[in-house]
């Protein structure tokens, strides 16, 4: 099932000047002078879009008025990573805090027709060995994932303390009593004694900004907040109320890539509104071959982590000492460098330079690869041409799907390319205006991603977040993050930080979740064992962490601002924003250089560069 592999068979009959300049051309007329300002934010009359939870009626309860020890505040992924490593850290009093009914974050929301992972499950999806389980296929559907996260906050006793279907608006800090304030939308006064925020990359939906918006008469969803009541159906698709129903599609980005089978096989009509195609390879999702699975030992995830890490576009480049175990689309690219620089008459006298290069032209040739796939796969000439991405690999999240591509064979599916008017230009009470064309539909569902490189206020879905003195956090890290480690930062006691910030970037997001984790429990157990009312930084300490940042950090502005604008570079940097990364500002060594020194740290015990304010002064 998993053999291990080598290089793909890539094109070499390309002129990469050409390419470039087609890749800047295609760029150009996509940027939007507004940047992501482009996009609304999910509040006051589009508040719907994503404050209504669609499968868990909210109960009511008296508001909550008690003193707490922790609150984390998210219930994914990333919340239930915290929780667990507190509670194995001995700290009981954890309360998880959670918008939706249920834990599973991304995939509590998130149960929109073919939704699965879209990188290796056996990597992906967190705790596999230590609760015993191993996914039915390499990328697991949605629910079973949601399952698995449901699985893990019962392991730990999380549902114990979850506060569920509430959202915190407030979080301010009282130097009075020493306690972060929590104020939510169902009245509740929470005195937590530390702050885990948890909220996760994939936490608020969001909406383009299109003109007319209010004036469409039809139906409207995100499809983060899918409405299966309307198109009936569940996640394995069948969605039999869409038969007589034209659909618009607006977004063509890794759900959309997941959502258009489903919705051209069901849909009388499906328009699928396109401003930058993705990427997008073979799929081939195999089940769990039981002989691979009674085959592991003890580590294994571990060990296959650390592989799809070396071999992924956020490793090591080139690997030598050991075979790709991952084997897919996110590891080609490594493969193929690997075996080019193999190939060299001296492999060990190439410069960085001349490393990078070459590089550069395997990135070229698998792009190329993906443009004629499209080509052998759809048959309109003008729609494939539409649907081929001219741009670098990693400058929009790759993808894969079998189904995807064929889909726009079906006469009952149109591509409506809307590069050249960088979007969607409004919406009318019948449907939606594209190229001066108006497309009559009875639903638009909006595949338009989340607030994942907005500014830090949208991101975190709350009001107000006050550190010591009212100091705001988004005024604090408005220009540049400033931690120690990532996790802490100065002004803003016993406050700790998870996701992209200033710490170790994996190609496997939920090992650098599970990694903050470990070491936010580390310090929390810790404090309370020493009895000290506040944990934070010195202004040294910090000082020294964002030197570090600085000096180590590897300048990617001119590729991402090379790239089509999208999430992954602040879509191209307009409104005055700047390019701002995906992947924050993050400590460029390495995610397991990182990794070793939170371990060495951890080891020492003196909690170096961290102030300690104890009870008894």
């Amino acid at each position: 099932m998993f053999d291990t592999c080598g290089p793909t068979q890539t094109p070499d009959d390309i002129d990469i000047d050409a390419l470039r300049e087609k890749y800047l051309h295609e760029r150009d007329k996509r940027l939007r002078p507004e940047g992501s300002k482009q996009y609304l934010e999910l509040k006051d009359d589009f508040a719907e879009f994503a404050e209504v939870d669609p499968h868990t009626p909210v109960t009511p309860r008296t508001p909550i008025d008690e003193d707490i020890d922790v609150a984390v505040l998210g219930g994914g992924i990333t919340g239930l990573l915290a929780g667990a490593y507190l509670k194995k850290a001995g700290v009981d009093d954890v309360h998880i805090i959670e918008m939706g009914g249920d834990f599973g974050g991304v995939w509590y929301w998130n149960r929109f027709p073919g939704i699965q992972c879209d990188n290796d499950a056996y990597c992906y999806i967190p705790m596999l060995e230590e609760l015993g389980y191993l996914p039915s296929k390499k990328f697991a559907d949605g629910a079973e994932i949601y399952e698995h996260c449901r699985r893990i906050a019962k392991h730990f006793g999380l549902y114990d303390g979850a506060i569920l279907s509430t959202q915190v608006r407030t979080a301010r800090w009282d130097e009075t009593i020493k306690r972060w304030r929590l104020t939510t939308n169902r009245a509740d006064d929470i005195r937590a004694r530390f702050v885990v925020m948890a909220q996760g990359s994939f936490n608020r939906p969001k909406l383009p900004g299109i003109p007319g918006l209010k004036d469409f008469t039809g139906h409207m969803f995100h499809s983060a907040r899918w409405d299966y009541d309307y198109t009936g159906g569940d996640a394995n698709g069948g969605l039999h109320k869409l038969h007589d129903k034209r659909v618009a599609l607006v977004g063509t980005g890794a759900t959309g890539v997941q959502l258009v089978p489903h919705l051209g096989r069901d849909a009388r009509h499906l328009f699928v509104f396109q401003r930058t195609p993705s990427s997008v390879d073979v799929r081939g999702n195999e089940p769990t071959d039981p002989q691979w699975a009674a085959s592991l030992r003890p580590g294994w995830q571990e060990q296959r982590k650390r592989n799809f890490h070396r071999w992924s576009p956020l490793g090591e480049g080139a690997v030598f000492d050991e075979p790709d175990l991952v084997c897919d689309f996110w590891t080609e690219l490594g493969r193929n460098l690997t075996a080019r620089i193999a190939a060299a008459e001296d492999p060990a006298s190439l410069t960085v330079e001349q490393i990078m290069a070459i590089r550069e032209e395997e990135d070229y040739k698998v792009m190329e690869r993906l443009r004629r796939r499209v080509d052998e796969l759809v048959d309109d000439p003008e729609t494939a041409e539409a649907l081929k991405p001219y741009y670098r690999f990693m400058c929009k999240r790759p993808c894969s799907n079998d189904e995807y591509l064929p889909t726009f064979n079906r006469p009952n599916v149109t591509l409506v390319d809307v590069s050249e008017s960088k979007g969607v230009e409004r919406l009318t009470e019948k449907g939606i205006v594209a190229g001066g064309v108006e497309y009559e539909v009875d639903c638009v569902i909006f595949a338009s991603g989340f607030e994942i490189t907005t500014d830090i206020s949208r991101r975190y879905a709350i009001d107000v977040i006050e550190g010591r003195d009212g100091l705001s956090l988004f005024d604090h890290w408005r220009d540049s993050y400033k931690s120690l480690h990532g996790m802490t930062s100065r002004g803003f006691p016993n406050q700790f930080f998870t996701g992209f910030i200033q710490g170790g970037v994996a190609g496997n997001t939920t090992a650098m979740l599970e990694q903050q984790a470990e070491h936010i429990a580390y310090i929390v157990s810790e404090a309370i064992a020493r009895r000290a009312v506040t944990v934070e930084p010195s202004q040294q300490a910090q000082d020294d962490w964002v030197r570090t940042i600085r000096e180590t950090s590897i300048d990617a502005t001119e590729f991402a601002v090379s790239c089509t604008p999208g999430y992954y570079n602040n879509e191209g940097g307009g409104g005055g924003e700047g390019i701002r990364s995906a992947i924050g500002d993050p400590f460029m060594p390495g995610f397991y250089v990182f990794d070793d020194l939170l371990k060495q740290w951890r080891a020492k015990g003196d909690l170096d560069g961290l102030v300690l304010e104890n009870f008894d002064g």
